[in-house]
């Protein structure tokens, strides 16, 4: 702060305390952090898993330490180029996208990309991984284990089981005791699973995962949808249908966080559709003690810094002091 005039060095000074998890506005004290099985949080906001990459493209914009965590790209045990353009479809209130988890295969995330990104961030990571069987979540599970930077595993449980027809394995209760399982025995980190909202009762899932051993519940991976062009009588999209993320599914996440944390006795990550400070803050009244940010980085990649510096001043303006007191007060 050398330098600096008086009120200039006190606007930086509440900066970093605000990163830190703290903000000072006169005497009046806010608390920010949160905490996921026993991993301390210096706020409750993380980037989700495949709108953030592995983190290099936003260190442009943004320290990236002030973020409480990041969810890096889907992981698969082999290198993965993706499905078919196009693979993007807008809509009014978010976006279409049949990525087809595009990313470099479980060896070159673990040799090349997280030591890069171990370098400007600083925090423990949140590793999504995906698997088509049994096996892989195996493999993917045991080499994160063995990754220091990795605090948290998220598994992906929307990919099609190969061995069983090609029914997402978050479908199927019995499929997400599997695979829950089959991660906690590869692993001693934390393992959240990452519910589809594609199922009639998102909370029979949860159960599941809970009765398998899960750490805690990621929720809600995107809702599944379509869009035709009508001039071409085609879907736009060259895998047919997508998943529908933005700020139109922000509603159904806050049910599903809801109905999921009355059913549950574990933690929750929420995510689907958040874009303010204000909508953290819904979703952690709702049941999660932390939120994802996913659609709103690919169009405003300024949105987590900026929520970040705007939750303090909200829970002042609410009268809350320490953030995890509203976790699921509803």
């Amino acid at each position: 702060l050398h330098g600096l005039l008086p009120e200039d060095a006190l606007r930086n000074e509440t900066h970093l305390y605000r990163w830190s998890g703290i903000s000072m506005e006169g005497d009046c004290m806010v608390s920010i952090k949160t905490r996921l099985s026993g991993i301390e949080l210096d706020n409750p906001v993380i980037p989700a898993s495949g709108t953030f990459a592995f983190g290099e493209e936003f260190q442009q914009f943004y320290d990236l330490n002030i973020l409480g965590s990041i969810s890096f790209k889907g992981t698969t045990v082999e290198e993965r180029p993706g499905n078919a353009l196009p693979r993007i479809a807008e809509c009014p209130a978010g976006m279409l996208n049949s990525v087809g988890l595009q990313n470099p295969g479980v060896k070159k995330v673990v040799e090349e990309e997280l030591p890069r990104l171990g370098k400007i961030f600083h925090k423990p990571l949140i590793a999504n991984i995906s698997g088509f069987s049994i096996e892989d979540f195996s493999l993917l599970s045991e080499a994160m284990d063995q990754v220091e930077n990795v605090g948290i595993l998220e598994v992906n449980i929307s990919c099609p089981n190969v061995s069983h027809g090609g029914m997402a394995f978050g479908t199927d209760p019995k499929s997400v005791e599997a695979v829950c399982r089959a991660v906690k025995e590869k692993t001693k980190k934390p393992v959240y699973m990452k519910l589809s909202p594609n199922v009639t009762d998102i909370t029979e899932m949860a159960r599941a995962a809970e009765s398998a051993g899960a750490d805690g519940i990621a929720l809600i991976n995107t809702v599944l949808g379509m869009r035709i062009d009508i001039r071409k009588r085609k879907a736009v999209l060259a895998n047919k249908v997508g998943g529908y993320s933005g700020p139109g599914i922000f509603p159904i996440a806050v049910r599903a966080v809801y109905q999921v944390h009355q059913a549950v006795k574990l933690p929750l990550i929420g995510m689907g559709g958040i874009r303010s400070a204000c909508d953290v803050v819904e979703m952690m009244m709702a049941g999660a003690s932390a939120v994802e940010i996913g659609a709103e980085n690919l169009v405003h990649p300024h949105v987590c810094e900026e929520i970040i510096e705007e939750l303090p001043l909200l829970c002042e303006e609410l009268g809350i002091e320490d953030i995890q007191d509203i976790i699921g007060i509803i």
